[in-house]
């Protein structure tokens, strides 16, 4: 048995200003992907995930009373007894949604009634396979959005205007030739988790000041560099996200590695480079965008940099 495979997924923009409706642009990032296999001959690898999917297959069973999505359980708990795994080349804890591709592919594999990519999707039902994403993702972070199985189970960029209203999205085509400018992950070298930095995020939402931040400052621009990548307006979309950025490393220290903060200030100080969250933080991949990336890279030479656009 081989599955299909599903991609990993970048938020572009909307780290948690979507939990409070702001804007958000997600694509897929066809450089990590996962799929269900049988292997004869498991490695460690395989048999510890082939145990965390009976873990996630008792969960399913729990949330199917709900009455949100049907699977075929016999299928899946066959599969899992023969020593199905998943396959992944998706770093966990990095941003990038390892649980999300695994999502998809239990949902693609195992879901009665399932929605297709190929329908005509909409609204609807892309609303409902957020649901049911949530609802499924949930068991790895405590509270999920849905968006990051979404992403992977349709491999279209999917454009956020608030929790119920997103749809697929175009973005700006791109040719490597002579385009300078670039949105890059930097790998910080350490696992981050989801959870903690969430309950830190909603810790600080009871705090007035930081809400009003949150709204005045954080959605605003976050909004703003959604509206100006879809359009591609290069010169509006780097004044808003040095904005982004000098607002997150004022607001949201705790979710950037210590060791960062003076590399997150450089940027802005420089305009070199410009860095913001990718996913919760706290550590996996950072997001950095610039508008010239040899300068960027030799900013940065200390550390590994992926390019994932070009501008």
């Amino acid at each position: 048995m081989k599955g299909p495979l599903f991609y990993s997924k970048i938020l572009l923009f909307g780290e948690y200003g979507i939990i409070k409706d702001s804007k958000g642009l997600s694509i897929p990032y066809n450089f990590f992907k996962g799929a269900l296999k049988v292997s004869e001959t498991p490695d460690q690898e395989a048999i510890q995930s082939n145990e965390n999917l009976k873990n996630f297959a008792t969960y399913l069973e729990e949330i199917h009373d709900k009455g949100v999505v049907k699977f075929d359980f016999e299928k899946l708990h066959s599969d899992i007894n023969s020593g199905m795994y998943f396959d992944s080349s998706i770093p966990q804890g990095y941003g990038v949604g390892s649980s999300g591709a695994l999502v998809a592919a239990i949902y693609d594999e195992y879901a009665a009634n399932k929605i297709t990519v190929l329908e005509n999707l909409t609204r609807d039902k892309l609303l409902k396979l957020k649901e049911i994403f949530g609802l499924m993702e949930s068991f790895f972070h405590g509270k999920s959005s849905g968006l990051d199985p979404l992403n992977s189970y349709l491999s279209l960029p999917i454009l956020i205007h608030s929790k119920d209203n997103i749809e697929p999205a175009g973005i700006p085509s791109q040719s490597v030739e002579n385009k300078k400018g670039a949105v890059f992950l930097l790998d910080s070298g350490i696992v981050g988790e989801t959870a903690p930095m969430v309950s830190i995020f909603m810790e600080s939402m009871k705090q007035e000041g930081f809400r009003s931040m949150l709204k005045n400052q954080f959605v605003k621009y976050t909004d703003a560099c959604v509206d100006d990548f879809l359009k591609g307006d290069v010169k509006s979309l780097f004044f808003n996200i040095k904005e982004l950025s000098h607002v997150v490393l004022d607001n949201f220290k705790p979710m950037i590695p210590k060791q960062f903060h003076t590399l997150w200030k450089h940027g802005i100080e420089t305009n070199d480079y410009y860095l913001k969250l990718c996913g919760s933080g706290g550590g996996g991949y950072i997001l950095g965008f610039t508008q010239d990336f040899d300068k960027a890279q030799a900013s940065l030479k200390d550390y590994k940099l992926e390019v994932v656009y070009n501008f």
